[in-house]
C-alpha cells in the first residue's frame, strides 16, 4: 500500500475551509473543475501533473466541517482520499491523506501536485474568500472592490476605528478654538521691555508633548495693548519686532496603524493619517518597517517605494481637519507575522503598534 500525506496550517476558520473543499465553484478555482454525475462527481483532473485521466469521486464519509472521505476512480487506478480539519490556536490544520488501493501511480508527481494544491492554491483562494467576507469596502473603492460578494461578513476592528475617530473630532474642536484666538490677536509692536514669554517664539516652537501639537498661540498681554497706543521711539532699532507676522504654523499629522486582515503568508495593513491643524499638510512621509523578506503590494491611497525592509509612502496633501487612509498588502514568509515591525509619520511613531 502506498500513501501520500500533506499537512498545512491555515489562518482561516473551519467553515471557510470546508466551503473550499466541497463547493464545486470554489473547488475549480484551486484544484479542478467538476461535474455532477448523480450520486458521484467527475473531477477534471486529466491535465494535472500526477493524473492520467479525469477522476470519478464517491463520498464515503461526510462529517462537516471536520472530515471528508472520498473513493476516487481514475482509469484503472483506485484511491481513497481523506481530508481532516482540526482547530489550532490561529486557525485550522488541514491533513490530506491519499492511499493507493488498486493500480499504480507516479508517487513523486502525485506528491508534488498535492503540495502545490494544498499549500499554494488553496491558501490563495481562502484569502480571496476572506477579503470578501471580512475586508470588503466597496463604497470606498477599496482593493477588493472588483471581487464578487459571496456573503456579508463581520466588520473587523470597528470599535478601534470609532474611538480614533472620536479623538480626531475632539482634536479638531480644540484647534478651532485656538484659531479663534489667533484671529483676534492684535498685531505685535516693538515694546521697550518684552515679557518673559514672547508669543511669536512660542508659536514657532514645536510641541514637546506626546500628543499632536495644536496651533494655539499665547494670548496678547495687557502691556502689548498699551504699547500700541504709545509706541516706543526706538521701535525701528529692533528688527525682530518690525518684521512681518510669522506664518500660521501647520500642526503635525497623527497616524494610527491597524492590521485589518490576516492571511496565510502575510496580512493587510492600514495607516490612517489625521490632520488636526487649521491648514492642509502638504508634504508628509509614512515609513513602515517590514520583516525580513517581506514585500508590499496593492497599495491604495498613496505612492509606495520599498528599499529592503523599509517601505516609504507619500501622497497628496491632507486637508485641515481631515484624514487620509493608506491600505496595503504584505506578503511575509514568517507565518507568525501579523503586522509590521515599525511605523512612523514624519519621524513620529504611529499609534497601534
Amino acid at each position: 500500500m502506498i500513501e501520500i500525506a500533506t499537512e498545512v496550517d491555515l489562518f482561516h476558520p473551519p467553515a471557510r475551509i470546508w466551503r473550499a473543499l466541497t463547493e464545486q465553484a470554489l473547488l475549480a478555482k484551486w484544484f479542478a473543475g467538476s461535474e455532477s454525475l448523480g450520486d458521484r462527481t467527475l473531477l477534471r483532473t486529466g491535465g494535472l501533473p500526477g493524473y492520467d485521466a479525469d477522476t470519478e469521486v464517491e463520498v464515503v464519509e461526510l462529517r462537516a466541517p471536520e472530515r471528508l472521505v472520498l473513493r476516487c476512480r481514475e482509469g484503472d487506478r483506485s484511491t481513497r482520499l481523506a481530508c481532516d480539519l482540526a482547530p489550532i490556536g490561529h486557525g485550522c490544520r488541514l491533513s490530506v491523506r491519499e492511499v493507493l488501493e488498486e493500480g499504480d501511480w507516479d508517487a513523486d508527481r502525485r506528491t508534488e501536485q498535492h503540495q502545490r494544491a494544498v499549500t499554494g492554491r488553496l491558501p490563495a483562494i481562502l484569502d480571496w474568500l476572506a477579503f470578501q467576507e471580512v475586508d470588503l469596502r466597496r463604497a470606498e473603492g477599496g482593493l477588493t472592490a472588483e471581487l464578487p460578494v459571496v456573503r456579508p461578513g463581520e466588520a473587523r476592528g470597528r470599535t478601534g476605528r470609532l474611538v480614533l475617530l472620536a479623538a480626531g473630532v475632539l482634536a479638531m474642536l480644540g484647534v478651532a478654538a485656538g484659531a479663534t484666538v489667533w484671529a483676534t490677536r492684535p498685531a505685535p509692536t516693538a515694546p521697550a521691555a518684552a515679557p518673559a514669554s514672547t508669543p511669536p517664539s512660542s508659536l514657532a516652537a514645536p510641541a514637546t508633548s506626546s500628543t499632536p501639537p495644536r496651533a494655539t498661540p499665547s494670548r496678547p498681554t495687557p502691556s502689548a495693548s498699551r504699547r500700541s497706543v504709545a509706541p516706543s521711539p526706538t521701535a525701528s532699532a529692533a528688527p525682530t519686532r518690525t518684521s512681518s507676522p510669522s506664518p500660521r504654523p501647520v500642526a503635525s499629522l497623527a497616524a494610527s496603524y491597524e492590521t485589518v486582515s490576516d492571511r496565510v503568508f502575510g496580512y493587510r495593513g492600514q495607516v490612517v493619517l489625521r490632520n488636526p491643524g487649521p491648514a492642509a499638510k502638504q508634504d508628509w512621509t509614512v515609513t513602515v518597517t517590514l520583516g525580513d523578506d517581506a514585500t508590499v503590494s496593492s497599495v491604495n491611497g498613496a505612492e509606495a517605494k520599498q528599499d529592503g525592509a523599509v517601505v516609504t509612502f507619500t501622497g497628496a496633501a491632507v486637508p485641515a481637519g481631515g484624514s487620509t487612509t493608506i491600505r496595503f498588502d504584505v506578503r511575509d514568509p514568517d507565518l507568525s507575522a501579523t503586522g509590521p515591525e515599525g511605523c512612523t509619520v514624519d519621524g513620529a511613531a504611529c499609534a497601534g503598534l
